[in-house]
């Protein structure tokens, strides 16, 4: 009969019980104690002796013994002190090492709580800044983080389902159609299915986008935004002329470290998004690229409708589109700016959206500049 190989959980369950840290720090006071004080009758006694020694020689008594003498009288008082001094230190100690380790229980307690699944119990330690409150301070700022992935995570679940769905359910009732109603156009409706499946393609391969760049899988090299900006503007060159937008760009050579592939995207999603949320006609797109020390930026700015302030600040969430925004079959599928500040967290950087006072948006990425190794 084969023999199960223990796992990691397992082995660390099969540990053997041991002395409580409470114990080890009370054991160790009261050693500490007791050495101390041996030491200092070892000392005293030392003293002592080598006095009697000298005032017996100096009065004669060549008989007396002064070792014994010594034994005798401070022997007992001796033993007595080291008593007292283990009893006071194990006490001592004890009461000690409890103080010391009681906000270390509690982080204890709320790890198992946070380990149940509930993340929102805080430990919150009260009094003055030392190590067990930077822990303390460390873990709620963990659990804090922890949480709000987690809600995050769950809403991107419910949102990708539901906007999943949609396509699906439009394909089911496009079919139901087709196979009820014999006579319909079925050119029409194979029409319709491939645009539905297109979408639902296009969200497929975002939500898989948006989960690489989150995981950070990626190889980073050396990439120059300002190229990137180049290419995406002629890329998006017709879709800005179809929509009647005009495109500049312009800036500095920008380096930084990173992926071309995830890069480019951002940029391209930054530029779709200022062409496609635009004024209806005489728009305008303008994307700059700028180098400062240690840092890079690209910008990239467009007219349109004005945006109140707590608009903008959910344009990044996934599946936000804004309700004052334009919506027709090119906005997308709702993850450009979501999948653009994935990217920029992947790399290090900074996400700013700006409602622009004419309107429209200005939207900046702020990423770290490449450093050539030192040769």
């Amino acid at each position: 009969m084969r023999s199960r190989r223990p796992k990691a959980g397992e082995r660390a369950a099969d540990r053997a019980p041991g002395l409580s840290v409470r114990l080890k720090l009370t054991l160790s006071y009261a050693g500490f104690l007791m050495l101390a004080g041996a030491l200092l009758l070892a000392v005293m006694g030392v003293f002592l002796l080598q006095e009697g020694w000298l005032r017996t020689n100096a009065q004669g008594a060549w008989k007396r013994n002064p070792v014994t003498d010594f034994v005798r009288g401070f022997a007992p008082i001796a033993a007595a002190v080291m008593a007292f001094l283990l009893m006071f230190g194990l006490l001592g100690g004890w009461i000690l090492a409890g103080r010391m380790l009681a906000p270390l229980a509690r982080i204890t307690n709320a790890t198992r709580t946070a380990a149940t699944g509930s993340l929102s119990h805080r430990i919150q330690m009260p009094g003055r800044q030392d190590e067990f409150r930077e822990l303390a301070d460390a873990f709620d700022s963990m659990l804090a983080r922890l949480e709000a992935h987690v809600a995050e995570q769950r809403r991107f679940a419910a949102n990708a389902s539901h906007e999943l769905r949609t396509p699906l359910a439009i394909s089911k009732s496009l079919l139901d159609v087709a196979r009820t109603d014999p006579s319909h156009d079925t050119g029409e409706v194979f029409d319709r299915l491939q645009a539905v499946n297109t979408r639902a393609i296009d969200l497929t391969e975002a939500l898989l986008l948006l989960s690489r760049a989150d995981q950070r899988s990626f190889a980073r090299e050396q990439v120059d935004l300002s190229l990137m900006a180049e290419e995406a503007t002629e890329t998006l060159l017709p879709l800005a002329e179809k929509n009647g937008v005009t495109l500049e760009t312009r800036g500095d050579i920008t380096p930084t470290s990173g992926s071309p592939a995830l890069l480019l995207q951002l940029t391209m999603n930054l530029v779709h998004n200022a062409i496609v949320h635009n004024l209806p006609e005489q728009g305008r797109v303008r994307v700059t690229t700028s180098a400062r020390p240690g840092t890079v930026t690209l910008t990239v700015e467009n007219t349109g409708e004005r945006l109140a302030p707590h608009l903008v600040s959910t344009l990044t969430e996934p599946f936000q589109r804004g309700t004052e925004r334009i919506h027709d079959d090119q906005t997308g599928v709702g993850l450009g700016l979501a999948i653009v500040a994935t990217i920029t967290r992947a790399h290090d950087g900074t996400l700013t959206l700006t409602p622009r006072d004419t309107g429209g948006l200005r939207i900046t990425v702020e990423l770290p500049a490449h450093t050539s190794p030192q040769s």
